[in-house]
C-alpha cells in the first residue's frame, strides 16, 4: 500500500509516519493492511497542493492508494487577512487532491476542524449538525470539506481541535515555555473545546484509511475542558505548579488586540466513529499525561 502524507512536515504528518514507520501508535497496534506501507511524505518544499499541475504530476506518477491530507493554513488571525492564501491551501489544495485522488481511484483522507461550526453550542456537535463557521479560516475549511466530498467518492472528512504533537508549535508547548519564561500565564476560562493528541488522531485516520467506510468524521480527545482547565492540567503534569490564571475573552482580546472571533463552545462527538470503527480516543487528560512525560520542549 503506498500513503501520500502532505503536510508532512507538521505535528500530525510526523505522528503519522511515526507510526507507520513502528507499526503502532500509543493507543495500540496498526491493522495488518499497513504492513509495510510506501510511505509519500510531502509537504510546501516539495509540492504545493494549490497548484493543481504539480498535485496531477505527483499523483499520477507516484499512484498512491490513500492520500492523507494534513496540509493546511491553521493562522487563524492570518486567515482574515489573508483570504486568498486560506482559499488556496484550505480549499482550492483540497479540491486538487480529491480530483486527482478521484483519476486514480484513491481514497483521500482529509482532516478538517471544529471551526466549521458557529461555536455557540450547548452540546457536542455531532458530524450531522449544521455547518456555521464564523471566521475565513473556517469558512475555507468548510469549503474543503464540500470539494472533497464532491470530487473523491472514496473521501474520509475528520474534524478535530486543539491539537497538539511532538513537534512544531502547539498550545501545550506555549502554556510550558511562557510559564518557565514568566512564572505564570492568563488564561480564557469562558471557551470549551477537546483537547487532542495527534498520536490518538493519527492511529485512528490509518484505522479509518484501510476501510470503505467513507463519510464525514469527528475525532477528538475524549471529555471537554476550558483552555483555562487545560492550561491548569499542562501546568500541574509538568510540575509547574498553580501558575495558570483564568480570564474571559473580552479580557484577553482587548489585552492582546485578538481581531478573529473564537468558539465559545465547539465540543464535538465522535459519533461516526462510536458506530463503524471504534472510538478509541483517550480521555483528554489521560492522553496530555503520557504526552508530558515524551515531550522535551
Amino acid at each position: 500500500m503506498k500513503i501520500m502524507i502532505t503536510g508532512c512536515h507538521g505535528q500530525l504528518g510526523n505522528e503519522l509516519q511515526s507510526i507507520l514507520n513502528s507499526g503502532k501508535s500509543e493507543i495500540g497496534a496498526m491493522p495488518d493492511a499497513l504492513t509495510g506501507a510506501v510511505l509519500l511524505p510531502v509537504d510546501i518544499d516539495t509540492l504545493d497542493i494549490s497548484d493543481m499541475a504539480a498535485v496531477n504530476d505527483y499523483v499520477l506518477s507516484n499512484k498512491p492508494d490513500v492520500i492523507i491530507n494534513c496540509a493546511a493554513m491553521t493562522n487563524v488571525d492570518g486567515c482574515e487577512t489573508q483570504l486568498d492564501v486560506a482559499f488556496k491551501v484550505n480549499a482550492l489544495g483540497v479540491k486538487n487532491l480529491a480530483v486527482c485522488a478521484e483519476k486514480i481511484g484513491a481514497k483521500l483522507v482529509h482532516v478538517s476542524t471544529d471551526y466549521v461550526f458557529a461555536g455557540n453550542g450547548t452540546k457536542p456537535y455531532c458530524e450531522w449538525d449544521k455547518v456555521d463557521p464564523q471566521s475565513v479560516y473556517g469558512a475555507s475549511k468548510a469549503l474543503g470539506e464540500k470539494y472533497a466530498l464532491s470530487f473523491c467518492k472514496k473521501s474520509f472528512i475528520v474534524r478535530t481541535s486543539w491539537l497538539y504533537g511532538y513537534v512544531g508549535k502547539n498550545f501545550v508547548k506555549t502554556v510550558r515555555r511562557v510559564i518557565k519564561a514568566n512564572g505564570g500565564i492568563g488564561v480564557v476560562c469562558d471557551q470549551r473545546g477537546n483537547p487532542t493528541n495527534a498520536n490518538d488522531l493519527a492511529h485512528h485516520l490509518l484505522k479509518l484509511a484501510v476501510t470503505e467506510e467513507y463519510g464525514i468524521y469527528h475525532c477528538t480527545g475524549e471529555g471537554e475542558c476550558s483552555w483555562y482547565d487545560f492550561a491548569a492540567k499542562i501546568a500541574e503534569y509538568s510540575g509547574l505548579g498553580d501558575t495558570v490564571t483564568p480570564c474571559t475573552t473580552e479580557e484577553y482580546n482587548a489585552k492582546f488586540n485578538v481581531p478573529t472571533k473564537r468558539p465559545e463552545y465547539s465540543s464535538l462527538r465522535n459519533l461516526a466513529l462510536e458506530c463503524t470503527v471504534g472510538n478509541e480516543m483517550r480521555d483528554w487528560q489521560i492522553a496530555l499525561k503520557e504526552y508530558i512525560s515524551k515531550v522535551e520542549d
